[in-house]
């Protein structure tokens, strides 16, 4: 289970950090513990806590200059609070001015402590959820999707996704399916690097070009994949809004007349390939840099040709990060392992198994994956 309240506790007296520290583990908090601001950042880089508890006085750099170092950093909208041995109204007011959101008595009862961290913590989460409607109804009133409402249907194949933003925010994780005609479906999978709001914003500006390029290019008869992709990378790194917003993207296209499916990829990560005929996978990897980082992405283009039962999958990093208890992870092969005994079955078996339900459980950023599987020729989708 994911834990929900995490504390990170600041203090250079060890004595008061480790009692301080067992005190909250008790009472069910998850209670990282910092000798100092430097110990405390190190930590932070790693993890993000619900709530930052730091004492001020403290050696080399004390909790006002720890509190401000966080305002001008990308903790910044973390909760802080002071913890301290003596009332000082002149030092109180001092920490309120720099946005702390209280002052805790170190010899305040524990169970005081608690009930007004817990109080605190339900205070952000409540606004944190009306926040999350009234943006949602926002999104919905304007029709701003970067996840796709339905699933093209292609002629000999199965196509199938399953997303999860992280902390059911929108996110940087963007979807298509743009069907030009009854032979080519292009696929798009993107990831706009952060999470939540800022990312999703920036999605949009990535999904229009990709679907205006997709566009233009086939009105211009070239489906080169390599090509739209190029034509997609110049363009966002020629705009200044967008070109210090790193993104991956996976571009495919769909023949269904072929029966073959033509990728370039853009920093993402590689494509994992089932061959039923041998009952083996295989991960297919593209060269292209992220977009709109080098004027020439150096991208490729890699033809893939499908037989009857085999499959691919297309997937974002959210699906290989995990949290270690060194910080996060990418594992990559514990994705390929946890799908294998899903190959001989339909897509709905995935999304329903323990890997999955465990993402999206504890999840570190949004989660997206795309499935596609050759059929008969003569099948439509059955996912």
């Amino acid at each position: 289970m994911p834990v929900s309240k995490k504390i990170l506790l600041v203090d250079d007296n060890r004595l008061v950090l480790e009692m301080m520290g067992k005190a909250l583990d008790k009472e069910g908090f998850y209670c990282m513990k910092a000798i100092s601001a430097a110990a405390a950042l190190e930590i932070l880089i790693k993890e993000r806590p619900d709530l930052i508890l730091s004492d001020y006085h403290m050696p080399d750099v004390n909790g006002f200059q720890f509190r401000q170092n966080l305002i001008d950093s990308e903790f910044r909208d973390i909760p802080f609070m002071f913890l301290t041995s003596e009332v000082d109204n002149k030092l109180m007011l001092e920490g309120i001015n720099l946005d702390a959101v209280d002052y805790i008595l170190k010899d305040t009862p524990i169970p005081v402590i608690v009930t007004k961290i817990d109080n605190f913590l339900s205070t952000v989460r409540e606004q944190h959820e009306r926040t999350l409607q009234e943006l949602s109804k926002a999104a919905i009133a304007l029709n701003l999707n970067s996840i796709p409402k339905k699933i093209p249907v292609v002629k000999g194949f199965d196509i199938d996704f399953w997303h999860k933003p992280y902390q059911n925010y929108p996110g940087g994780d963007f979807i298509d399916f743009i069907t030009i005609n009854d032979r080519y479906t292009f696929v798009v999978l993107g990831d706009v690097m952060g999470k939540k709001w800022g990312a999703w914003y920036f999605s949009f500006g990535f999904l229009s070009y990709i679907r205006a390029a997709v566009r233009i290019c086939v009105a211009e008869g070239n489906y080169a994949t390599k090509s739209i992709l190029q034509k997609i990378n110049s363009v966002v790194y020629h705009d200044p809004v967008v070109s210090d917003v790193l993104s991956s993207l996976s571009l495919l296209m769909i023949d269904a007349e072929c029966g073959e499916i033509k990728y370039s990829g853009a920093g993402d990560l590689p494509l994992l390939y089932y061959d039923a005929s041998v009952g083996q996978s295989r991960q297919i990897t593209s060269s292209g840099m992220l977009l709109g980082l080098m004027i020439d992405g150096d991208f490729d283009e890699i033809v893939i040709k499908l037989e009857t039962g085999y499959k691919l999958y297309v997937l974002t990093d959210g699906i290989i990060d995990f949290e270690g208890t060194d910080g996060k992870r990418t594992d990559y092969n514990t994705f390929a392992q946890a799908i294998q005994s899903f190959f001989n079955q339909p897509f709905t078996a995935f999304k329903n198994s323990a890997f999955l339900k465990d993402k999206t459980a504890n999840h570190i950023d949004d989660c997206s994956l795309i499935y596609i599987e050759k059929k008969s020729d003569d099948s439509n989708n059955t996912n």
